[in-house]
C-alpha cells in the first residue's frame, strides 16, 4: 500500500480531526493516528520524505507527522519527541521562506508549534514573536500557551512533565512545580496576569 500523500495528511488532521480535535485527543484519536500512520512516520524519522519539503503543503505535512502525530501515537513515551528536531527543522525553513503564511489561520500554527515545544529558550522567544505577528486573528489562545512554555523554559531549562518519559532524574524545584498543578498552574497564572 502507498504512502498516503500530504494531501492526506491535511485532509484528516485539518478536516477530519479539526479543532475540537487537535488538544482534545484521546485514545480512540490515538489509536486511529498509530493504525494510519505509524508506518510513514517511521519513514519520516529515517528521512524517507524529502520529497515533502519542496512545498508549503508537504512541508505542513510532514510537521504533523513529526510534531503532533507522535504527541498522540507515543504518549508518555519517549518516542513522542524523537521527531521534534526534524519538525522544528522543517519548521524553520518553511518560516524563512515565508510559507507559513500561504496557509490559512488557524492551520498556520503548526508551522509554529515545534519552536513551541523546543526546550530551547530561542525557540520559545521565536515562537512567541510569530505568534504575536503573523496569526492576529486566531492567536490570542496559542499566544497564551506560547508564553506558558516559555515561562516553563525561562524557569527550568526543560520541560519537567518530559522527566518521566525521557529517563531524566526530577529536581526537587521541578518535583514540587509538578505537585502544585504544573503547566496548567503555569497557564492559569499568565491568563490572571492579562
Amino acid at each position: 500500500m502507498p504512502d498516503p500523500a500530504p494531501r492526506d495528511i491535511l485532509d484528516f488532521w485539518l478536516k477530519e480531526v479539526g479543532p475540537s480535535g487537535w488538544y482534545g485527543g484521546g485514545e480512540a484519536l490515538d489509536a486511529r493516528i498509530r493504525e494510519r500512520f505509524l508506518p510513514l512516520w517511521e519513514r519520516a524519522r529515517k528521512g524517507a520524505l524529502e520529497s515533502w519539503q519542496t512545498s508549503a503543503e508537504g512541508v505542513l505535512a510532514f510537521i504533523i507527522v513529526t510534531d503532533q502525530f507522535p504527541r498522540n501515537m507515543f504518549r508518555d513515551d519517549k518516542r513522542a519527541f524523537c521527531t521534534d528536531t526534524l519538525a522544528r527543522r522543517m519548521a524553520e525553513q518553511a518560516i524563512h521562506r515565508r510559507w507559513d503564511l500561504r496557509v490559512p489561520e488557524p492551520e498556520r500554527q503548526f508551522y509554529y508549534l515545534p519552536l513551541m515545544h523546543s526546550e530551547c529558550r530561542t525557540d520559545q522567544d521565536r515562537c512567541v514573536r510569530l505568534i504575536l505577528t503573523r496569526l492576529p486573528e486566531s492567536g490570542a489562545n496559542n499566544l497564551l500557551h506560547a508564553r506558558a512554555h516559555r515561562e516553563v523554559i525561562r524557569r527550568f531549562g526543560r520541560f519537567p512533565y518530559r522527566n518521566a518519559a525521557l529517563g531524566r532524574e526530577t529536581t526537587p524545584a521541578e518535583a514540587e512545580y509538578l505537585a502544585k498543578g504544573g503547566y496548567g498552574t503555569t497557564v492559569n497564572e499568565l491568563r490572571e496576569v492579562a
